[in-house]
């Protein structure tokens, strides 16, 4: 499904990123992990600026198909009249300017080539709204409205970009295993998911894959929730 195809995943060590390389690689895809843990199919990228990251893979594999946004950063919990500006300005960074340049520096080769697929890994949070994790939300909700925008001005180049918006995914950036570990906080979180389960990350990163994949060339600008139907 991806044979001979590049593709670049973003913090490849937090989120669902470790599971989306495994899965993309196990579908033939030559990965590029900006972080991450180097395996079968799978090479570190040295850059950590969005910029230079795009630019030393495009000057090792000559071409960059599809890109993973896989954008981690803390969900800090604070009522509004507590929240700190700095904390709110780090959010955005990391969740909408940070992908924002990372996009806006592989959409020329993108559009040299013809085609290109970019999926942002976001959030179901800003579908429903969190109390007291509204920094967290609003920089999610950007990160999808970045997609629904992005799609209208990149698909008459045959680039689609979806969102992949997941809660209650089983990872160590959001869900570490101490929290897992917890029978009072699991009892509280599984009430809150019709489904009545944590998802597996594997299940987002086989989404991911379909986006990622020649066999998504019609859809674009969604923001699919994989939340167990939380949201």
């Amino acid at each position: 499904m991806l044979d001979e195809r590049v593709v670049v995943i973003t913090q490849a060590k937090h989120f669902v990123g470790p599971s989306t390389a495994a899965v993309l690689a196990g579908y033939g895809a030559t990965v590029v992990c900006h972080q991450g843990e180097p395996g079968p199919g799978v090479t570190l990228a040295e850059s950590s600026e969005p910029e230079e990251l795009i630019d030393e893979v495009l000057a090792a594999h000559g071409r960059i198909d599809a890109l993973i946004s896989n954008d981690a950063y803390p969900a800090v919990r604070a009522p509004v009249e507590e929240s700190e500006p700095d904390e709110m300005r780090r959010a955005l960074e990391a969740l909408i300017a940070w992908p924002y340049r990372l996009i806006g520096r592989a959409v020329p080769a993108m559009k040299t080539a013809g085609s290109g697929k970019i999926v942002m890994v976001t959030s179901a949070a800003p579908l429903r709204g969190l109390a007291n994790y509204s920094m967290y939300a609003t920089a999610r909700g950007g990160g999808n409205a970045m997609v629904k925008s992005l799609s209208l001005e990149l698909a008459p180049f045959n680039i689609q970009i979806n969102a992949i918006a997941p809660n209650y995914i089983e990872n160590p950036t959001y869900f570490p295993p101490e929290l897992l570990a917890n029978e009072k906080a699991m009892a509280k979180m599984l009430g809150n998911i019709p489904a009545k389960r944590l998802g597996r990350p594997e299940e987002v990163a086989e989404t991911i894959a379909f986006f990622a994949s020649d066999k998504c060339g019609f859809v674009t600008g969604h923001v699919v929730p994989i939340a167990g139907g939380w949201a």
